[in-house]
């Protein structure tokens, strides 16, 4: 699977995040390397806590696979997973997570904690961290910049 390809797919969606005043984080479900979902930070758009790229992204993988067992698929994120994202990814049994920029105060995928892969849980889901890390760290760092001018 080329993993870059994967990443700019998640960061074009992160960019029409950018377009609405979201915080660019983008994401999208493969499976079979055809995507079958695809989601971008909506938190503000639609007055949703949840509405998180990864579970807007899942949540049309689902849809368009007609079930909520993503066994096999790999989703790609800008940003690395929140614990409620990860949480979201175990539940889906999403096979692995490819993320790009490492999120040092919330990461769920080792940088704060690791919940994909606890053992306490009955599935685990691979990590491969920092694809187009720097890429996706500018997006967000230029975005918060803005923010605060």
């Amino acid at each position: 699977m080329n993993h870059e390809f994967f990443m700019r797919e998640a960061l074009t969606e992160a960019k029409k995040a950018l377009e609405k005043g979201e915080v660019p984080i983008g994401a999208v479900v493969v499976l079979d390397g055809e995507i079958i979902g695809r989601g971008h930070n909506l938190r503000e758009t639609e007055d949703d806590p949840t509405a998180h790229a990864e579970i807007v992204a899942l949540r049309e993988a689902g849809k368009n696979k007609k079930g909520w067992r993503l066994t096999g698929a790999t989703l790609y994120v800008t940003l690395e997973p929140c614990p409620m994202c990860a949480g979201a990814m175990l539940l889906s049994r999403i096979h692995r997570v490819v993320y790009g920029a490492d999120d040092p105060k919330a990461g769920a995928a080792g940088s704060l904690l690791n919940i994909l892969q606890f053992p306490g849980f009955n599935h685990e889901v691979k990590i491969t961290g920092g694809v187009l890390a720097e890429e996706c760290a500018e997006l967000l760092q230029e975005f918060f910049k803005n923010r605060r001018s």
